[in-house]
């Protein structure tokens, strides 16, 4: 057994001897979701810190430290509130081991959230996007390495790594609930400065519609691990070349924050109806 094999036994114990349940839909708090863990009754709550392999995260607003269980409707969920980023100083290997935990607490499926830079020009401040596929620029990836056949393939399939039948039951519950959606790519970099125009102007040109610092290294996990991916982003600041504005982190969070309960709202429903 591997080192990393061993720390997600080691990690899934700890939670067990908090929580005996099951979960089979992991949530991943980013950005525009955190206030879902208010939401999740009879919580089992479990500090990162107090995990084995895990460490709290740095202070990014919009982002907790801690691994709920509980149940969201009549579904079991494992929620991590709060990630880690490449540009905090942290491996792809420590910025992934939650994905890897929570297949091993049982989920089958994960949904993943963030706040992203929208560049493609249909789109609008506060935008909710269902990403359909994602570029890695991060110069990275967490599966490098001595691969572990158990956790999965040394070469897994990226043909879908977010799962079209998700992102359909995305679509019609966005529909149901009077939901704007929009479908989008979006580009994985390590950050922390955001990009300038031209590189806005490249990303744009080999196919993005969305760029941030994050979801990339634990999609590809969670695509190894076999857990089928529901992403979704909420467009905080509008990056067109031609019509740059200076980023003003007070008015991201913002929108962020505007945009919260139509995401909540939408990713409770969509639980609910997989």
């Amino acid at each position: 057994m591997s080192e990393l094999a061993k720390t997600i036994k080691e990690a899934a114990a700890a939670v067990r001897e908090v929580a005996q349940t099951r979960p089979k839909v992991a949530i991943i708090l980013g950005t525009g979701l955190g206030g879902l863990a208010e939401e999740i009754k009879g919580a089992k709550v479990l500090a990162y810190d107090k995990i084995p392999g895990m460490r709290a995260t740095t202070f990014v607003a919009g982002h907790g430290s801690k691994l709920i269980v509980g149940k969201l409707g009549d579904r079991t969920v494992v929620a991590l509130d709060g990630r880690l980023h490449r540009y905090e100083g942290c491996s792809l290997r420590e910025i992934t081991l939650p994905v890897r935990l929570a297949k091993e607490l049982g989920a089958e499926v994960l949904i993943v959230s963030n706040a992203a830079g929208g560049m493609n020009p249909h789109y609008q401040l506060g935008q909710l996007v269902l990403i359909e596929d994602h570029i890695n620029l991060m110069g990275d990836n967490p599966l490098i390495g001595i691969n572990d056949d158990s956790l999965g393939p040394r070469f897994p399939d990226m043909s879908e790594p977010y799962d079209k039948k998700l992102i359909a039951v995305a679509e019609q519950r966005a529909l149901a609930l009077g939901i704007p959606v929009k479908l989008g790519v979006y580009v994985g970099v390590t950050g922390p400065c955001l990009e300038t125009r031209a590189e806005y102007r490249f990303l744009r040109m080999i196919g993005g519609d969305l760029v941030g610092m994050s979801t990339v290294p634990e999609v590809i996990v969670a695509a190894q691990a076999g857990l089928r991916v529901l992403g979704l982003s909420i467009v905080t600041d509008l990056c067109l070349p031609d019509h740059l504005e200076k980023a003003d982190i007070g008015r991201i969070i913002a929108t962020a924050t505007a945009a919260e309960p139509n995401l909540t709202r939408l990713v409770k429903d969509v639980i609910a109806h997989i």
